[in-house]
């Protein structure tokens, strides 16, 4: 059975009371339970109080983003080796508001995925189409473009150990979520384009999905034979949801 992760992007939010209140709350309602795994990414200002409040928990903490490099003369960028001081395990890459907001590439994206590795941070590899792109039928196809990008850099055993996150742009922060067969047909097309290069890898590589991951859908989304647990947005700065979202991962099959 794969691994399945509920990961928390908190993105351009928090504050040091409202963390620590946030944190007392979600933490009673996450324990350890098998090869279930929660976590929650958080502004790189917080990752020292977040440390100090998660440590010795079933409770992971990781990055928003990573820098391509790590060290030099790269003005407000933060490095793996430095998340990895922080005790950082994940590091987001590749969300679709780097992409469009920060002019993220493929190309950059697959650096930064080789950054994360080269730190010992666990990548989560995010790809998606926007609206337009699924109006147009080209969702296969963007998927397609965003996934070999990264197998032709580092293969399928650069992606081995590694977590993909399938967040369709239309569908984050929007209120929208694809259905439970739209998340699952995009991520099995996902999960077919890396078996093309080694199967073996494909059947143990986690996929996640994020659009609206609510404590209302997260089950249904769960259910579904590809996907793996959820990227969640909004809902995991609300205790109450993302303790919801957890259990609905916890009791998925």
């Amino acid at each position: 059975m794969r691994a399945k992760f509920v990961v928390g992007n908190w993105k351009l939010n928090g504050s040091l009371s409202a963390n620590e209140a946030l944190l007392e709350a979600v933490l009673p309602g996450v324990q350890k339970a098998g090869n279930r795994q929660c976590a929650v990414c958080v502004p790189a200002p917080y990752l020292s109080q977040v440390k100090s409040l998660l440590e010795g928990t079933a409770l992971a903490w990781g990055s928003q983003d990573v820098s391509a490099h790590d060290k030099g003369a790269y003005t407000g960028e933060v490095s793996g080796p430095m998340l990895k001081e922080f005790g950082c395990s994940l590091a987001i890459v590749g969300h679709s508001e780097r992409r469009t907001l920060f002019g993220d590439t493929d190309a950059v994206v697959v650096e930064k995925f080789i950054a994360a590795r080269r730190a010992g941070l666990t990548p989560i590899f995010c790809v998606g189409e926007t609206l337009a792109e699924r109006e147009q039928g080209v969702t296969e196809k963007v998927l397609a473009r965003q996934v070999d990008a990264l197998l032709d850099k580092v293969g399928a055993a650069g992606v081995d150990g590694a977590i993909v996150a399938y967040e369709p742009v239309w569908a984050i922060g929007t209120g929208k979520t694809a259905t439970s067969a739209q998340a699952d047909e995009a991520q099995a097309f996902i999960r077919a384009r890396v078996a093309a290069r080694d199967a073996a890898v494909a059947g143990r590589l986690p996929i996640l999905y994020g659009g609206s991951v609510k404590g209302s859908n997260a089950a249904e989304l769960f259910a579904m034979p590809n996907v793996d647990g959820g990227l969640v947005g909004g809902a995991s700065l609300v205790a109450e949801d993302f303790v919801a979202i957890w259990r609905a991962a916890v009791a998925a099959n």
